[in-house]
């Protein structure tokens, strides 16, 4: 009977231990488990890595933007930097992936550096028409190609004129007489001069007694025959021209300005330039004169620079690459950033300011620009001596405070994430509902091809800011998708005088266009 009853306790004893360990099981152990597996998920929670261009971008690994190909950063990366709300923060890697650069403002004394494309030519002043100051028929001709250098008083060319003859006989009859009637006979020599015979001429003609019917063209000046205009065997009237003669011992080197370099060009300013047939040679002028109309097809006027050209090395038709460099006094001590730095947006322009610190953490500033110096700006408000900014990357540092619905270029008041993001992939009539920011493929040459590419794309209603490459051939756009879109831009470009990947430059717009812009081969 004892020994059924302690069987009893045991089994009482096994079932109250067993249901104290099954209470433990559900209440505490789940509790710990959870919180180690909350624990470890959060270590192992997959890092999203997206495009700095295009935040729309979702990617469970690095790799490359399917749209644009450059690299993807960490979302994580690009997440709101402490108590500031307002300011962009990247992690070192993710600004070391998206290439983010920065410097420190400086006042300077700005220098524009003006680049100038042109061409030799003769002087216009020094260009001589040889012609004929008697009429008749031109029996030989003494210069018989153009390119062909004359000298002063070198015969040209014999002419046979029978109002000579009279002249001729005029004159030896008045000889006759000249002792009595002095008038006639000086009256007779003087006919002679009006048909530019020299004295020495006339007094050959005297002592011979003979009549000469054929008279000589002398060169009045010297030079290079740039036209023959008569062949043998032609009658020519008085004033007729036979040669077209240069004097190329100065020349003029005629420069193209745009309108809105004008403003930084003055007649003496030294100007230093290079010509393209001559390597290795430089040549310095001053500018002598500056053409006041503007040419209404090329949108330039004429700067001339005066120069010596005694070896003969400059001939017309060269092209030519000035350099003038313009000390801005109005803008002394003024400070200087890269253009690079600078995202515009419709009237606005923003850079992004580097917070005092190791960590990239970066604010919008909005400022006000002045005149554009080369690859730099003057700054006339918003930024302060010894201020950090983003002079590369300001891209992408842009791209991130609109991913994070910060104040970005084309979001003032910050707000939603915007996807409008576009690489070109846009048709005719498609608009991105919001910002957006593309690229495509314009073809040119030099300074003024891109000077004339982004005035083109900055001209379409709604595009805030264009840059173009010369190397890549690749022109960045930022713009408003509700106002315009990729095709209208190409279009706008293309009527310019530079091809697209979609459209062809009307060929009289093209030919138009000064020939180091001419990039059709």
């Amino acid at each position: 009977m004892n020994k059924i009853f302690s069987n009893q306790y045991v089994r009482g004893g096994l079932f109250v231990a067993a249901g104290l360990f099954l209470g433990w099981l559900f209440f505490y152990a789940p509790e710990k488990h959870e919180e180690g597996h909350n624990h470890s998920a959060e270590e192992a929670k997959p890092e999203v890595w997206t495009c700095s261009m295009h935040p729309q971008i979702h990617m469970d690994k690095p790799g490359k933007c399917p749209i644009c190909g450059m690299d993807l950063i960490p979302l994580s990366s690009m997440s709101s930097s402490g108590s500031d709300q307002m300011a962009v923060h990247l992690t070192k890697e993710a600004a070391q992936l998206a290439n983010v650069q920065t410097s420190v403002v400086s006042a300077q004394n700005p220098v524009k550096e003006l680049r100038l494309y042109g061409k030799v030519q003769a002087d216009e002043r020094l260009l001589q028409n040889q012609v004929a100051h008697i009429s008749g028929r031109v029996e030989k001709l003494l210069v018989n190609f153009t390119g062909e250098p004359v000298q002063k008083g070198q015969k040209l060319a014999a002419i046979y004129s029978p109002e000579l003859v009279t002249a001729q006989q005029e004159l030896f009859e008045a000889a006759k007489t000249r002792q009595s009637q002095p008038e006639i006979y000086e009256a007779a020599k003087e006919k002679l001069r009006q048909w530019k015979l020299s004295d020495a001429q006339i007094s050959a003609i005297e002592s011979s007694h003979n009549i000469q019917s054929n008279i000589d063209i002398e060169a009045t000046t010297s030079g290079i025959v740039t036209a023959r205009r008569v062949n043998s065997g032609d009658y020519v009237s008085t004033g007729t021209v036979l040669y077209e003669v240069s004097d190329l011992s100065r020349v003029w080197v005629l420069f193209d300005a745009y309108e809105s370099d004008l403003p930084f060009l003055k007649q003496g300013d030294k100007i230093s330039f290079t010509i393209q047939a001559l390597p290795g040679n430089s040549f310095e002028g001053t500018i002598r004169f500056i053409d006041p109309v503007i040419d209404p097809v090329n949108r330039v006027a004429k700067v001339r620079v005066e120069i010596g050209n005694p070896d003969g090395k400059l001939k017309p038709e060269m092209f030519a690459t000035g350099i003038v460099k313009s000390n801005l006094s109005d803008y002394k001590g003024k400070l200087v950033i890269p253009a690079s730095a600078v995202l515009w947006t419709g009237k606005r322009s923003i850079v992004y300011v580097k917070q005092a610190g190791d960590e990239p953490i970066f604010h919008l500033r909005e400022v006000e620009l002045g005149p554009r110096l080369g690859e730099n700006f003057v700054v006339l408000n918003g930024l302060t001596d010894g201020e950090e900014i983003a002079t590369q990357g300001a891209f992408s540092i842009d791209a991130a405070a609109q991913l994070e619905g910060k104040p970005s270029m084309m979001n003032q008041a910050g707000g939603a994430v915007s996807t409008g993001h576009n690489h070109g992939e846009m048709t005719a009539g498609q608009s991105a509902e919001t910002s957006g920011h593309a690229q495509f493929r314009v073809s040119g040459n030099c300074e003024m091809c891109k000077a004339r590419i982004e005035t083109a794309a900055q001209s379409v209603a709604g595009v805030a800011s264009a840059e173009w490459s010369n190397e890549t051939q690749l022109l960045h756009v930022s713009f408003d998708g509700r106002k315009t879109n990729i095709d209208a831009i190409q279009k706008a470009v293309a009527q310019a005088g530079h091809d697209t990947e979609k459209y062809k430059a009307p060929d009289n717009v093209y030919k138009a266009l000064p020939e180091c812009c001419l990039y059709r081969k």
